[in-house]
């Protein structure tokens, strides 16, 4: 299990509210048998629109790891593909004014945090982004704080998911291949389970 207590990186923003998970990561991209590959192709058709002009086409974003976004970020369809294809970009943390609750869910199952934060912090950090695009900030789990420059601001996070974090309990397989030995007795005592004790 792996816990995870902060994330430091260079950050990137993306400016915009209620940007749905078939921006993310359109459809067509949907039927691959595994995610690798989903990071080449995240926000396709948003990046095709803009011409190299999208923040995860510019040089100097390429390598962040912590993604600010606004307002119901991840809406639409549960599709794990979206927040699959964020992560396989590099992201490793988002800082959001809010998040839609299965995009969410999906974040935490995958170990990616997501805190929110005041709108008007949300805007200074973007802005400070744009500026600094090549300086660290850190998101700091333990103090519930995002470090930049001189000014850190305050996000926050549901007490449930912040502890799975900070506990290492988010990642459920870890959880039972931890827990292999004590399945394997229950599974012997029990007369309904065909068990193969050989295994």
């Amino acid at each position: 299990m792996s816990q995870v207590q902060s994330v430091s990186g260079r950050g990137v923003p993306l400016v915009g509210n209620d940007i749905d998970t078939d921006r993310i990561i359109p459809a067509r991209f949907l039927r691959c048998v595994t995610f690798d590959g989903l990071g080449a192709q995240v926000f396709a058709d948003d990046r095709a629109q803009a011409n190299g002009q999208h923040p995860f086409d510019q040089p100097h974003y390429q390598g962040a790891e912590i993604l600010v976004v606004n307002r119901n970020f991840g809406c639409g369809s549960s599709r794990e593909h979206a927040p699959q294809a964020i992560a396989k970009w590099g992201i490793q943390a988002l800082v959001g004014e809010s998040f839609a609750e299965i995009f969410f869910g999906n974040c935490v199952a995958m170990g990616i945090p997501c805190v929110t934060a005041a709108p008007a912090d949300v805007h200074t950090l973007q802005e400070w982004l744009a500026a600094n695009p090549q300086t660290a900030l850190t998101l700091d789990l333990t103090t519930m704080q995002v470090r930049f420059g001189k000014s850190p601001i305050s996000v926050a996070m549901g007490e449930g998911p912040r502890n799975m974090f900070l506990s290492g309990t988010w990642d459920a397989c870890g959880q039972l291949t931890a827990q292999a030995e004590q399945i394997r007795q229950v599974a012997n005592r029990l007369p309904y389970v065909k068990w193969n004790r050989a295994s």
